[in-house]
């Protein structure tokens, strides 16, 4: 049986968009036999990392301060069981949430700095545990704009995060424009924009595609984060100023 094990790093945990996605790409995955987990970071205790190094001293090599003070080693515990993760995040400020940075950033304490190492792609890196670090994993993105831009340096970091920990990415959903359909609680929304539903039935596939070939195709990818404004070639004329000016006014 494969497992999943979504990271849902929303601020408004089982009430958010986020949660919502998470289920959809469930619900596909589950109809395969999937065993799912959702860990909601807002509802744990994860202390910040201090980068006080003792997690590299000879003594408490790989051992946080706070290993046993909070619920990260129970979430790095949940990692090991998986086969495959979904960091899931809304935007806040052009980045994944706070949330989510925090609990990345205590990864640092499963990795020896001073055992110097080639990462499988040819970058010069450090020891990691790759029974946390490198599991195959799928980012999922959200965010209330329809600019590609806005979702950009979060696509990259997990992109870098890929090369350095040895992990396979199995795939990238961007889903824009959730407070224009409601999050998904409104039906007579959803019927104004049509599309968002394709996006739906195209995140549940997504969550087939993992369990039965282990990654996301490009197909369902690009459905999945396709715009939905009912706009004919929305996608193209959204990168043209005037286009978006003329739209700004019937919004207003």
């Amino acid at each position: 049986m494969v497992k999943l094990v979504a990271i849902n790093g929303s601020h408004t945990g089982t009430k958010g968009y986020t949660h919502f996605l998470i289920e959809k790409l469930f619900k596909g995955a589950k109809e395969e036999g999937a065993d799912c987990e959702e860990i909601t970071l807002a509802k744990l205790k994860i202390n910040i990392c201090k980068g006080c190094g003792v997690c590299n001293t000879e003594k408490h090599l790989l051992k946080c301060i706070y290993e046993e003070k909070d619920d990260v080693a129970m979430i790095f515990n949940k990692i090991r069981e998986a086969d495959i993760i979904i960091y899931a995040t809304p935007i806040y400020v052009f980045n994944m949430s706070g949330l989510m940075k925090i609990f990345i950033d205590r990864m640092n304490s499963t990795g020896n700095s001073g055992d110097f190492r080639l990462s499988e792609s040819g970058l010069f890196f450090h020891h990691i545990s790759k029974d946390i670090c490198s599991k195959p994993f799928v980012t999922l993105i959200c965010h209330d704009n329809f600019e590609n831009e806005m979702s950009k340096n979060v696509v990259s970091y997990f992109r870098t995060f890929s090369k350095f920990m040895d992990a396979p990415q199995a795939g990238t959903i961007i889903r824009r424009l959730g407070k224009l359909t409601a999050y998904g609680k409104d039906p007579e929304k959803e019927k104004q924009y049509p599309k968002i539903l394709e996006s739906y039935k195209a995140i549940e596939l997504a969550g087939k595609e993992l369990v039965t070939k282990g990654k996301i195709s490009k197909k369902t990818h690009k459905t999945a984060s396709q715009d939905i404004i009912p706009v004919p070639f929305f996608s193209i004329l959204k990168n043209f100023k005037g286009f978006k000016k003329k739209a700004l006014g019937k919004i207003k």
